[in-house]
């Protein structure tokens, strides 16, 4: 497994989707180490890689102090349970996957005591899925509402994991389903809230995101190969 070759075919493949959709401002890569060691993940950020996504907060407590992510902005990828909020405001650049009333307080209730304020995403369920976390889309402007009552956080966009894709393009409705309720939503004014970032797209499907809009990737398996069994 060549991580830095692997790196720049992505980043190859990323820049030609983005010519052909027109985008501006760049797209980052967020690679997602879940279940990969230090040492590598250190290789892929000698390789360019500059933010890296974690989905476990015991295993990214646990990667911290051994250096895993220096050199890298650190994003907190996955479900967040509330007993964990603690552990990750202020550790991480910013936390991917907010989704309720109670996730908002807890955060913003936790960046104050630190004295600071926290970079989030609503996660959206935009398959609405019962598997999978993130608030329907019909839900999302009443939880910026509740978001902008919190000077704790700061929103700076929208994030959605679609369902997995039985075919070729599967996931484009989806991913344009969701660049229009980016676009909708960046119409509302709010101090604490900045339609900045679309995060969506991963290993199978990053560049029919990027055909749909998205200006944030987490790429996993396409960089480090499988998820190791830990």
């Amino acid at each position: 497994m060549n991580i830095g070759e692997n790196v720049r075919r992505i980043r190859e493949a990323i820049d030609a989707a983005a010519l052909r959709a027109g985008a501006k401002g760049g797209i980052r890569l967020v690679a997602a180490t879940k279940t990969h060691p230090p040492e590598i993940i250190q290789e892929a950020i000698r390789a360019g890689i500059r933010d890296c996504g974690e989905n476990r907060v015991q295993e990214m407590l646990r990667k911290i102090p051994l250096g895993a992510y220096e050199g890298a902005r650190l994003h907190f990828i996955g479900h967040l349970q509330s007993n964990k909020v603690k552990y990750v405001v202020g550790a991480v650049s910013l936390i991917q996957s907010v989704d309720s009333k109670e996730l908002v307080s807890l955060i913003g209730a936790r960046a104050k005591k630190l004295g600071i304020v926290q970079d989030i995403l609503i996660e959206v369920n935009i398959g609405g899925e019962t598997s999978k976390s993130g608030v329907g889309p019909d839900k999302v402007e009443e939880l910026l509402d509740i978001c902008a009552a919190e000077s704790g956080v700061f929103v700076r966009g929208l994030m959605t994991i679609p369902p997995i894709a039985t075919e070729i393009n599967g996931n484009r409705r989806y991913f344009d389903q969701m660049y229009k309720l980016f676009v909708d939503m960046g119409m509302k004014k709010y101090d604490n809230i900045k339609m900045e970032i679309l995060s969506m797209g991963m290993s199978a499907d990053y560049e029919e995101a990027i055909l749909a809009g998205a200006n944030m990737l987490r790429i996993g398996s396409a960089i480090f190969g499988p998820r190791l069994v830990i």
